[in-house]
């Protein structure tokens, strides 16, 4: 018994560092994009997309690896609720990558640099974007309840920045119709980013689910 928790808890281990893993790559293509986005460099956005096969892979391999741990270990209560944890934490990294690759795209198909405030708006969401997967990984891997609801608390500035951008490109498009091509991308991409908001705040539910056994609405 000893010895199978030993190769269980190795398991474990192997799965958060999975965890780990997806969540620097996420984090990394955003800033790219983001950067892409701002100098206009759309050799460094196709490397986002790229890179986005690597995040879906650890996906697939952590899928791969709970269902292994379950088949083989039997897991009960609390590892259970860790495992279904993960899945969770992996699948909505999965999505916050993808809208990284949404980000980028976007830096692909605009020419020259916006004249109106957008930017400003845009670059607010990604760092507190950025900030919420670093910290919600790291409740994740501390196991801090509280941790994962501070972190959820961040979504109301994505929230804020969402807000603020789309009142100003709704105005930009009936001011300027010669713009309003460039105001539809940038107001997309501020609807993925408020959406990247609300994967991570369900990572912090998942977190919260994992310690305390009760699920916990912070999405609101």
């Amino acid at each position: 018994m000893e010895n199978k928790r030993i190769v269980f808890s190795e398991e474990l281990d192997r799965m958060r560092h999975d965890v780990l893993a997806m969540s620097s790559l996420v984090e990394e293509g955003l800033g790219k994009a983001l950067t892409a986005l701002q100098t206009n460099d759309k050799e460094l956005a196709k490397t986002v997309r790229e890179a986005d096969a690597a995040v879906n892979a650890i996906q697939l391999k952590i899928e791969d690896e709970t269902v292994m741990l379950i088949a083989t270990q039997q897991p009960v209560a609390r590892d259970l609720r860790e495992i279904f944890a993960v899945l969770k934490i992996a699948m909505n990294l999965e999505r916050a990558g993808d809208y990284a690759v949404h980000l980028a795209k976007t830096a692909i198909k605009l020419s020259g640099k916006a004249s109106f405030r957008a930017m400003e708006h845009l670059e607010c969401m990604v760092k507190t974007g950025r900030e919420m997967i670093r910290a919600s990984v790291l409740a994740y891997l501390k196991q801090d309840a509280q941790a994962a609801r501070d972190t959820a608390a961040m979504d109301d500035i994505i929230d804020g920045e969402h807000k603020k951008l789309s009142e100003e490109m709704l105005k930009l498009m009936k001011t300027h119709p010669g713009l309003l091509k460039k105001a539809l991308r940038f107001l997309h991409s501020s609807g993925d980013l408020e959406r990247l908001g609300d994967r991570i705040t369900n990572i912090c539910e998942a977190v919260i689910y994992m310690i305390e056994s009760k699920h916990e609405e912070l999405n609101k």
